[in-house]
């Protein structure tokens, strides 16, 4: 009797030690997974302004496919046709959004609606963004700068699952959040996807087809007077929330969904 427990114990624990070896090789291999995210924001070149106490993070030269991403069936008429640009100089971007105390310091106002220090300041028009960045010795990314930036080095519509990436109409709560809450890109950036939208330097125009090397976008407005609008917002359907999606309104305008980073050589 006394053998047969044991044997009925060693088999039970045998299968036990089975199951906790697959569920360790399982961890092992997510942490592996999260840690890849880690080590790569790690070894991202960054700096801090002092003007604005916010992180800054180095983005290296390369060349991506910009516009609709391979295989997304959700692109619009005006992503497309995607087209090779190369960046040949290397810039810094902000690692956040603009966060509302930043703004404070460098302004010393805050026009949000949301309100609170690390919630992205929003509110703003174009032309507020780009003085903020002129204050800093700083500019507006270009379109194609905020679109390879934001990629990560990933050609896929996002670079993960939406909901661990990005605030949206789904998990925001229709309200900001603080910024860097969410996973960040491959190049250590937060939020290039919802919570707000952001202004880039462009004017808005359709995309050629051909190569292109440091596109600056349309001399002239062939529109009217639209400045492009990159990353959507926290109050929108996840369809529009993709790299390649693109908004566009007057430089005037501002909204409690439409905020900014600042970008530099």
């Amino acid at each position: 009797m006394k053998v047969h427990d044991w044997r009925v114990f060693s088999q039970s624990d045998k299968f036990g030690a089975f199951w906790v070896l697959i569920l360790c090789a399982l961890a092992a291999i997510a942490a592996w997974r999260i840690g890849g995210v880690v080590r790569v924001a790690a070894q991202a070149k960054t700096k801090v302004n002092p003007n604005d106490g916010l992180t800054y993070v180095w983005i290296p030269p390369g060349t991506f496919q910009m516009g609709c991403s391979p295989d997304d069936a959700e692109c619009q008429n005006f992503e497309k046709p995607a087209h090779s640009v190369k960046i040949t100089k290397g810039f810094w971007i902000g690692q956040t959004q603009v966060t509302q105390a930043a703004y404070q310091k460098v302004v010393g106002a805050n026009p949000s609606n949301f309100r609170g220090d690390r919630l992205p300041v929003e509110e703003v028009s174009w032309d507020d963004a780009q003085g903020y960045c002129k204050g800093l010795q700083m500019r507006l990314p270009t379109e194609a700068e905020y679109e390879y930036a934001a990629r990560g080095g990933n050609p896929a519509a996002r670079y993960a699952p939406l909901v661990g990436i990005a605030w949206y109409g789904a998990n925001s709560g229709e309200t900001t959040h603080e910024v860097g809450q969410k996973q960040a890109n491959g190049y250590g950036l937060y939020d290039t996807l919802g919570n707000v939208w952001e202004w880039v330097a462009d004017w808005s125009g359709a995309y050629d087809a051909a190569a292109a090397v440091d596109p600056q976008g349309p001399p002239i407005p062939p529109n009217g007077t639209l400045r492009v609008l990159r990353g959507g917002s926290w109050d929108l359907v996840a369809s529009v929330v993709r790299v390649s999606y693109r908004g566009w309104i007057g430089p005037q305008a501002r909204g409690s969904n439409i905020g900014f980073r600042c970008a530099g050589n």
